[in-house]
């Protein structure tokens, strides 16, 4: 029976739908969520066939978050872009005990306690980061972390997850909450696929991480929902209407409260020992767990602390992933490559023999730079430890000297750049040796261009890297500015460029000119200036011309602008040919708002470096920071010989009396009034 859009169905038909739908979320939080399921798969089956009958009779009733809709929905064209509500932050890495001891002492002394710090500690899982919103209670949009300020939407890929409820249940919902969660395939169900599909001919996957991860970016959700994937939700971004709980521990037993399936193995320890007593016994464990990890994560847990601890760039300074040891294989090196990056940096890559480590097949790995071949002494021919840590780039970590055979040679610096035969200079003191060619080497040109026209900084659809080979091959593209002097004459005489995508990689171009004043310094491609550093410059400025004009001096009063950073923008827009280049794009149409300018920096306090412990009657800790960093002054975490002095409010902790025994002179309350010019009534 067909029932026309829009028309109801029989109320007993309606109540029985909803009631299957109660009965299936109820058994998929007990099997996915809960691992303990009350009735069989048969049974689950029959009460899931029911359902679809009911639904294909009255389509009436099919719901956004009826079980029968994690099948798949038709293939999408491409990914939407999302803008996270909160940015998905990315986490600091520490690698040994050594580094988790560091970060525990940062984190005490910011807080300014010799108290044990409570952590909540969780395995790190190997997968993918997504973000599920929630409106209602309702499932309404899945992302994928992406550059942690956009993601891709692959709602319809998370729908079919069945770990993912389309609905929240129990009291409490609030009207919106954005979950973080780790998409994953456990061990069991991962050897299971593989094995399947190599009884059906089909292609096999490498490790659980790359499935999970290409799983959740197929274009066609009906492929994701044939794949075993599973989720932990390990936090929350944004939440609308409900306070959350005031640890890191209680909101994952709130999310656990909601229906979201949370890590079993989540604990709450005391300190660096506690910490690190954690690792080894998840270290231990690792082989038995039923899904890959590469890692533990550590947490303040009291959400109070990570609010005053705040972020350093994009990463949280409350939060470290420890990692475990990087996988490492034995291999040897055939051939020794250089290659010219953006900024005419030469990179050495060892070729060699192909091993399978960290779960791939591994051919190349980087040598980083001619210091670390010559202090490492490493050879062609060879015998060399790899090492490779999760998606980083594998390296060679250093020489099997036993094994090095009698033909074994020397590794050299090439005196000529090899792609536009320039010469190559080594500057003393510096490791990295780069071709003098600038924008005359194709190798810069086309990397500075894919820089450029990269998603993170002038968002140039269409403008690839095979193209971009073309374009500066023939000569069509030398600088920058000359991309917005193409025409569609000129793009379709290219290589599989029809006069459609043509028109579509001009109508690129021309949106690519509206953009923002820190997207278009982080295109410039400046030494060292990522999109952080670029959105610190725009926001202390608020324009171009301020920024081209600033010498290093003004650029160190940006923060986290240090003098190596403030040398390479103040040298960046000294150069005529950088700014005439600025110009032309100008001239062109690229344009941007300007931004909002920072609160112009003093001078009185320059060269000065204080440390604030205690409180201060009508006045928090990070307005005196804020104060004194206006003034000039640089704010310090902790105490040294070099500290100006030490800002003392009521109950301080260790930072005054290593003051005290340093001889550091101290700041009490009216002074400190003195000291900002402000009057405390």
């Amino acid at each position: 029976m067909t029932v026309a859009p829009g028309v109801l169905a029989p109320p007993d038909a309606f109540d029985r739908a909803q009631r299957l739908r109660e009965q299936l979320a109820h058994h998929n939080h007990r099997y996915y969520v809960l691992d303990d399921p009350e009735v069989p798969d048969a049974e689950y089956d029959r009460l899931l066939r029911e359902l679809q009958s009911l639904e294909a009779q009255h389509p009436a009733l099919v719901t956004q978050d009826s079980p029968t809709q994690r099948v798949g929905a038709e293939p999408v064209k491409a990914f939407g872009e999302v803008v996270h509500e909160l940015p998905m932050l990315s986490l600091g890495n520490a690698f040994d005990e050594a580094e988790v001891q560091a970060f525990d002492k940062r984190v005490r002394e910011l807080l300014d306690t010799d108290d044990d710090i409570e952590y909540a500690a969780e395995p790190k899982l190997d997968g993918l980061a997504i973000s599920l919103l929630y409106r209602d209670g309702q499932l309404m949009r899945g992302a994928t972390r992406g550059n942690g300020i956009k993601g891709e939407d692959i709602t319809q890929n998370v729908r079919t997850i069945r770990a993912v409820p389309l609905r929240l249940k129990g009291p409490g919902c609030p009207p919106l909450v954005e979950v973080r969660a780790e998409a994953y395939i456990a061990k069991k169900d991962f050897e299971s696929y593989n094995a399947q599909a190599a009884a059906r001919g089909e292609k096999t996957f490498v490790n659980p991480r790359n499935s999970a991860a290409g799983s959740l970016r197929q274009l066609d959700p009906r492929l994701t929902a044939k794949r075993p994937l599973s989720i932990y939700c390990y936090g929350v971004g944004k939440i609308e209407g409900e306070a959350l709980p005031a640890k890191q521990s209680e909101i994952l037993q709130q999310l656990r409260g909601w229906g979201l399936r949370t890590s079993p193995d989540v604990e709450v320890v005391r300190g660096a020992a506690g910490c690190l007593d954690y690792h080894r016994r998840i270290s231990a464990r690792r082989v038995s767990l039923p899904y890959e990890i590469d890692g533990v994560v550590y947490k303040v847990d009291w959400l109070a602390f990570q609010q005053e601890l705040g972020f350093v760039s994009r990463a949280p300074r409350w939060a470290i992933a420890h990692k475990f040891p990087a996988q490492e294989e034995l291999t040897e090196i055939i051939d020794v490559l250089f290659s010219v990056g953006r900024t005419g940096a030469l990179t050495p890559t060892a070729k060699l023999k192909p091993v399978f480590v960290g779960g791939v097949t591994v051919s190349n790995a980087t040598l980083h730079n001619m210091d670390e071949i010559e202090r490492k002494d490493v050879r062609i021919g060879d015998w060399v430890m790899i090492r490779r840590a999760g998606d980083v780039i594998p390296e060679v970590i250093g020489v099997v000297r036993d094994r090095r055979p009698p033909h074994a040679r020397v590794i050299e610096l090439p005196a000529r750049c090899p792609i536009c035969d320039s010469a190559v200079i080594r500057v003393e003191g510096e490791a990295v040796a780069r071709c003098s060619g600038g924008l005359i080497c194709p190798a810069q040109r086309k990397e500075a261009i894919k820089h450029y026209a990269s998603r993170r900084a002038m968002d140039i659809e269409g403008l690839g890297e095979k193209l971009i080979d073309q374009l500066v091959d023939r000569d069509m593209v030398h600088t920058l500015d000359d991309i917005y002097r193409l025409n569609l004459e000129q793009l379709t005489g290219l290589e599989r460029m029809g006069e459609k995508s043509a028109r579509n990689l001009l109508d690129g171009i021309e949106r690519s000119k509206r953009t923002t004043l820190a997207n278009f310094v982080y295109a410039l491609g400046i030494r060292e200036v990522g999109e952080s550093t670029a959105r610190a410059l725009a926001g202390h400025f608020g324009n171009l011309d301020a920024i081209m004009k600033a010498d290093a001096q003004a650029l160190q009063q940006v923060a986290d602008v240090g003098p190596v950073v403030a040398q390479h923008v103040a040298t960046f827009f000294q150069q005529s040919h950088n700014r005439e280049v600025i110009r032309s794009l100008r001239e062109r149409g690229v344009n941007w708002p300007d931004a909002e300018p920072a609160a112009p920096r003093g001078d009185a306090l320059v060269g000065r470096t204080f440390v604030v412990t205690g409180t201060i009657e009508g006045v928090t800790r990070e307005d005196i920071k804020q104060r004194l960093l206006a003034l000039g002054a640089k704010v310090s975490g902790s105490v040294s010989k070099k500290t100006t002095a030490v800002i003392v409010g009521e109950n301080p902790g260790s930072k005054f009396r290593k003051a005290e025994e340093l001889g550091v002179p101290i700041i009490g309350a009216d002074e400190l009034h003195d000291l900002l010019g402000v009057n405390p009534d």
